[in-house]
């Protein structure tokens, strides 16, 4: 006799914060059912985890959600920058760096650019645009308990405001359940990194005389460094709104209830410098960076994305951009395997991808805290001057050498010291503009639901792609480039499309849906049909 259950979706999302609600977005796109509990009555209130890096927007770009984000974070739409000063009030004020695309020379890469958008304020985005896609998202639920088979995952929840319990039966369950992830605690899954490296109180204040010490200064984050008084100031709204994190000592015995309102306020004014600053404390709330990533990405059906997986220091706001990275990294993956059209091998890639660039982001994360005197943070001595790349090759310019991907170079570092997007299998795809029958479209625009081939018109390659496809029952799409009447798309300008993505006018590329290049043929095949058919079984995991 079947067991009953009082749910049952292909996919049981456990977590609502910006990763488990990312997951549902990107879930949706592909038109998977599932379910998400959240143990919380709703999403975060506190102004937090707020630089959205280029890759991310990408990501959101493609799933149609960008301009609304964009739109959530218009009020620091004109911050850029970090500062380093004694305080707000002296001479002794230097800028780490002034603007985060000097010259606009990230337009090379990509359609997107930076966003800082506070959790607070995409979070009621990505929820919204989940429910519109028809996500059944449930907060005050709280997993109680679950288990797996071979077939599934049952669990168990329970509605925190009725008592009520009920049982769910899933295909797969992500765990989006932050960094005490209880889920990761019930499958044993250990940790590696550096622990615990400082703590912190955030204060959230209201002050209307601040913005006339800072002046014209519109920076994303200034760190305080006044002995006594150090901290990071966060603008929330450039008027009155603002946060201050303050360091905090647990391991000296310093407790919560120290930071009382009298203390909080007498920090921040010594710290900007200005003794009579009107200071108003509107909310406290403690966090602790720490360095920690999980041994594995999950077990059988249960799958790790975020927090749970990773912990990374504040510094550059990788860890919750690494989570949104893994959330869509997994979703397309489950997409194609309950749908039918890749084997479930395709989800073992998921840990073979994300793991190394957790490690490496993680540390890099580090690394920065340390370049930028973190308040708080005592940075261990690394020989050889810790890890190498900079911010934007951690964000975008990171590969995948194992995993979905063939031809793959795997002496290379998974984070370049230098971002080189050249077509190479493993990493992110070029962009180039391209015109066509919906207009003038970023090459990224094609990516998101389907493996795409791009190849020169007049080339056997798109019609092998198509007869693969059929033959497969495969998400595959195939785009002639060039500018005769037989192309599907024309590059804009000079750009030659082959050149930009490493291969030659006779080959072709295969693009996952994620915008990661697949795989790249020089055109050499004598027989293009029978070698995508290959390729495409081998990236499918297909029998």
């Amino acid at each position: 006799m079947e067991e009953h259950f009082d749910d049952r979706v292909p996919v049981l999302i456990v977590g609502g914060s910006l990763v488990g609600l990312s997951t549902s977005l990107f879930l949706g796109r592909h038109g998977i059912r599932h379910l998400l509990v959240e143990k919380h009555s709703g999403i975060s209130t506190h102004p937090r985890g707020r630089g959205m890096n280029v890759r991310t927007m990408e990501l959101f770009r493609g799933a149609r959600v960008e301009t609304e984000i964009r739109q959530a974070a218009a009020v620091l739409a004109e911050n850029h920058g970090i500062m380093q000063a004694g305080s707000l009030t002296g001479d002794d004020q230097e800028w780490l760096f002034k603007e985060i695309d000097p010259g606009g020379a990230l337009a090379r890469f990509s359609p997107s650019t930076w966003c800082l958008c506070s959790q607070n304020d995409i979070e009621p985005v990505l929820m919204a645009r989940s429910r519109e896609q028809g996500s059944d998202l449930r907060f005050s639920t709280e997993l109680l308990s679950f288990a797996q088979d071979g077939t599934g995952v049952s669990a168990v929840v329970k509605n925190r405001e009725t008592g009520e319990h009920r049982t769910i039966r899933a295909d797969y369950l992500v765990a989006a359940d932050g960094p005490r992830s209880p889920v990761r605690e019930q499958l044993r899954i250990g940790q590696s990194g550096h622990g615990d490296l400082f703590h912190n109180v955030s204060i959230t204040f209201s002050s209307r005389q601040l913005i006339d010490v800072l002046g014209d200064k519109r920076f994303i984050v200034c760190y305080l460094t006044k002995p006594g008084a150090d901290g990071a100031l966060l603008p929330v709204d450039n008027r009155e709104q603002w946060v201050f994190h303050a360091p905090w000592h647990p391991e000296d015995g310093e407790t919560l209830e120290d930071f009382t309102d009298e203390r909080c306020v007498e920090h921040i004014r010594r710290a900007v410098g200005a003794p009579g600053l009107d200071v108003e404390i509107t909310g406290k709330a403690p966090w602790h960076a720490a360095e920690r990533v999980a041994e594995r990405y999950g077990a059988g059906r249960v799958f790790l994305a975020g927090d749970s997986a990773h912990e990374m220091s504040p510094t550059g706001a990788f860890g919750s951009n690494t989570g949104i990275q893994d959330a869509h990294n997994l979703a397309w993956k489950l997409a194609l395997v309950l749908e039918g059209s890749a084997g479930p091998g395709l989800l073992d890639t998921y840990e073979a991808e994300r793991l190394p660039v957790a490690r490496a982001t993680s540390e890099r994360a580090s690394a920065r805290s340390a370049e930028h005197s973190h308040p708080g943070y005592a940075a261990p001595t690394t020989p050889g001057g810790g890890p190498k790349g900079g911010i934007l090759s951690v964000a975008m310019g990171y590969g995948y050498l194992h995993g979905a991907v063939l031809g793959v170079d795997t002496r290379r570092p998974v984070v370049p010291e230098r971002m080189q997007l050249t077509g190479d299998p493993g990493t992110r795809a070029p962009h180039m503009w391209v015109g066509g029958p919906g207009g003038r479209q970023s090459t990224l625009d094609l990516y998101e639901r389907s493996f795409v081939l791009l190849s020169a018109e007049g080339t056997p390659w798109r019609a092998a792609a198509r007869t693969v496809a059929e033959r497969l029952s495969a998400r595959l799409d195939a785009y002639a480039i060039g500018t005769g009447p037989d192309a599907d798309l024309t590059p804009e300008g000079e750009t030659d499309w082959a050149e930009l993505h490493g291969t030659t006018a006779q080959g072709a590329v295969v693009v996952r849906p994620d915008g990661f290049v697949a795989w790249r043929s020089s055109g050499a095949e004598s027989d293009p049909e029978a070698a995508l058919h290959s390729v495409m079984t081998t990236l499918l995991r297909r029998p």
